[in-house]
């Protein structure tokens, strides 16, 4: 086994997505694979981007976008306080398989098909704001850990926290471990703050990463 697989497991993780963002997405299935391997769970959580824009001048085509925001963190909210924690990452698995890798925007229908295949009631279907003081309660608590000058995804690893990593593809394998261990080093820095380089690619998903350059 090499040295970052035998890595000893944190004791307590978190993500905060929005499942309407194609690199939160991405950042999910890269710590899904580090959780699998080094055998710890994830702790997922909802922020919502429309909530972080809330009063903010967008431009016209990103505005458009935040009330499929507003509405699918308050889905996975009201799921939550139906079905449990549990029912959270399978529900954001589904959602995900519609928004990002079929690229479907018929909401009703993919929600509809995303609740049956986890097992929810179809009524949650139907939008409400009756959980949406635990949704902005939950959007809060990353906001707090990281700072308002971010987007989606917010990872938590203990004590540590952050956002993002941006990657495209999703690393895999010794690379997404490797990743894994490099930022929550450098985040634990007191004082550190970014690190950033242009992006030259959009979301690659299900793609290798020898075959991304």
């Amino acid at each position: 086994m090499s040295a970052v697989a035998s890595q000893q497991a944190p004791q307590r993780v978190r993500m905060w997505f929005d499942p309407t963002c194609p690199w939160a997405w991405m950042t999910s299935r890269w710590l899904g694979e580090v959780a699998e391997t080094r055998g710890f769970d994830v702790d997922w959580q909802v922020m919502s981007l429309a909530v972080l824009n809330e009063g903010r001048d967008l431009p016209e085509a990103y505005a458009a976008r935040m009330p499929r925001s507003m509405r699918l963190t308050r889905l996975v909210t009201a799921a939550r306080a139906a079905g449990g924690d549990a029912v959270v990452k399978p529900l954001y698995d589904a959602l995900g398989e519609r928004i990002h890798h079929q690229k479907r925007d018929d909401d009703d229908a993919l929600i509809a098909e995303a609740l049956a295949e986890v097992g929810l009631d179809a009524s949650l279907v139907e939008e409400t704001d009756a959980h949406d003081i635990a949704l902005r309660t939950s959007h809060q608590t990353a906001i707090d850990l990281v700072g308002d000058d971010v987007g989606t995804p917010v990872v938590a690893v203990d004590d540590v926290a952050f956002f993002g990593p941006v990657v495209s593809p999703a690393p895999k394998g010794a690379d997404a471990l490797a990743l894994f261990d490099g930022i929550v080093a450098a985040a634990s820095i007191d004082g550190f703050f970014e690190l950033k380089r242009t992006r030259t690619r959009g979301p690659r998903f299900d793609v290798a990463p020898e075959e991304a350059a």
